[in-house]
């Protein structure tokens, strides 16, 4: 399996993890969901006000959020590699990180994971959300990172 991650930063803000580091943690969800195929996926880093928007417009929620997904359905005679793209809010991951007392890697690499499973059709409803996370806790172990479900280091 061959990960090609696309980087798009549209903003600027100190700080942000190096391109090494979301390749590495978005290949190792895919492994860590056992995908065997190459993979193609889009991370965008953005501020608020873009978060905001898509949130609104394609979950029809108020307000920023921290990530989201949005798989790639091609026709069914299309062969693509293509998973989809993941669009992650940097100042709400900085802000959840210091808030819930998590080291901010651990809290980046969690965010690419879990959006990297929901490209893999991975959801929060009640037969998955219990998979989806301990596939998540696997994954950051293997990274070396803390359950992200654990308690908070600094309640």
């Amino acid at each position: 399996m061959t990960l090609d991650l696309d980087l798009q930063i549209a903003l600027d803000m100190p700080g942000l993890p190096a391109e090494a580091d979301l390749h590495r943690w978005a290949e190792a969800a895919l492994v860590g969901a056992d995908y065997q195929k190459d993979a193609e996926l889009t991370i965008r880093i953005v501020n608020e006000a873009e978060i905001t928007a898509l949130n609104e417009s394609y979950r029809h929620k108020q307000g920023p959020t921290n990530v989201l997904s949005f798989p790639f359905e091609p026709p069914p005679e299309i062969v693509t590699p293509l998973l989809g793209d993941i669009v992650i809010c940097a100042p709400v991951v900085l802000h959840e990180a210091i808030n819930q007392g998590k080291a901010v890697a651990a809290h980046w690499a969690h965010l690419v994971a879990h959006g990297v499973l929901h490209l893999l059709g991975y959801d929060h409803d009640e037969e998955q959300a219990e998979a989806m996370e301990s596939l998540e806790v696997r994954i950051l172990e293997g990274l070396g990172y803390p359950d992200p479900y654990g308690e908070l280091q600094n309640p």
